[in-house]
């Protein structure tokens, strides 16, 4: 963790653009970054727990959806024992000058880099309207996007930067944004 400079929050709800903005900047910075999913660790523990295919559960297919409500429920219950246990498994592997999390849902996840890596972390949330969210495949689901791991940061204000990411401009113009901010 000596070689890091920048850790990057990347927060939103589902379909706003998380990964594609996270992989977007990945691809600017290239070997100097890498991208870090705090869901990883927590669909590893799930797919052995279940004997499940690990593959097809860290995908952005119907597989995963199968498993969600469950999945979010457990890791809801690990979380309430150490908030930041699945904040410390994704970072194990963290080595570059710049590490993106691309999946920052929760308060705690903040609390847990913040309280860790102190003024090496910036916060950016990602916003799209629910019909551009619909366009790309989101659909909402009782138990999922009406629990913490959507709606805990609805009220977060402390953003160190705020995208819009609805249309190919919108994200353009927040790539632009985030360049200049993070100097790269």
């Amino acid at each position: 963790m000596e070689n890091v400079k920048k850790i990057i929050l990347i927060s939103g709800k589902r379909k706003s653009g998380k990964d594609h903005i996270s992989a977007t900047l990945q691809n600017i910075v290239r070997d100097r970054s890498q991208i870090v999913r705090i869901s990883e660790p927590i669909k590893t523990e799930w797919a052995k727990r279940l004997n499940l295919n690990l593959n097809e559960l860290l995908s952005d297919g119907p597989y995963k959806e199968k498993y969600r409500k469950d999945m979010i429920e457990w890791s809801e219950d690990v979380r309430a024992k150490d908030y930041g246990y699945f904040c410390r498994a994704a970072m194990l592997h963290a080595h570059t000058e710049i590490i993106i999390v691309s999946d920052i849902r929760r308060k705690t996840d903040i609390k847990y880099f913040l309280e860790t890596y102190g003024t090496l972390v910036h916060t950016v949330r990602i916003m799209a309207k629910d019909e551009i969210r619909i366009e790309r495949g989101w659909h909402f689901t009782k138990g999922v996007d009406d629990v913490a791991s959507e709606c805990d940061l609805d009220d977060y204000t402390q953003w160190d930067i705020v995208l819009q990411n609805n249309y190919a401009e919108d994200s353009e113009a927040g790539i632009k944004a985030l360049r200049e901010k993070f100097e790269f």
